[in-house]
């Protein structure tokens, strides 16, 4: 059986630990991990994939046991019906339009946190979006200096377009600062956006 420790990982890398692992095909993991909201997002992803599963407490951290279920039907967007608003967008061509470098309202320190995790996510989950597009103080995640550079560059190699808003740039002085991904105005990001499928604002 597969172990997969994910004690001391912050979110959302036990959830991704885990997924890895059963998309090689792994029909039957441990997954350890050391606190509740840990525990609670790895049964959902279970759950999602179909694995029957079982959670036991002991002193060094909380021990999920997955085993691949042979029946049943999996949640989500799959078995909705069909009036649901969800939509499965592995084959549409979607995207993402960041208008901050924090994500959320609240917190500003809280809010750069999360956005960091969303980007590492998105660069570790696939299919990938076709495109990211950073508008307003959004452009900053992809200057010098971003903590998320890495990540971008990732999903850019791997055939993602990044674009970020000359405009944007300018206003923030740090044009000459661009680390991944090409300036773009407004018209170009206007007809990138009406082009695709489903374009999400965060």
């Amino acid at each position: 059986m597969k172990i997969v420790d994910a004690r001391g990982k912050a979110c959302p890398q036990p959830v991704l630990m885990t997924k890895k692992e059963a998309d090689a095909g792994e029909v039957e993991l441990t997954v350890i991990v050391d606190n509740e909201t840990a525990r609670e997002n790895i049964l959902k992803l279970g759950s999602k994939l179909q694995f029957n599963s079982s959670v036991e407490k002991k002193d060094d951290g909380i021990y999920i046991q997955f085993a691949k279920g042979s029946s049943g039907l999996p949640e989500g967007p799959a078995t909705n019906s069909a009036g649901s608003k969800q939509v499965n967008m592995a084959g549409d061509k979607k995207g993402f339009v960041v208008g901050s470098d924090k994500l959320g309202k609240g917190s500003d320190e809280l809010g750069k946190i999360l956005m960091k995790s969303f980007l590492y996510t998105i660069s570790e989950t696939k299919p990938y979006p076709e495109f990211i597009i950073f508008l307003n103080s959004g452009v900053k995640l992809t200057v010098s200096g971003s903590e998320s550079l890495d990540d971008l560059r990732k999903i850019e190699q791997a055939g993602v377009k990044i674009v970020s808003c000359g405009t944007c740039l300018d206003f923030f002085e740090i044009k000459d600062k661009l680390e991944v991904g090409s300036i773009s105005n407004m018209y170009d990001i206007v007809e990138l956006i009406t082009e695709s499928d489903n374009a999400v604002m965060v």
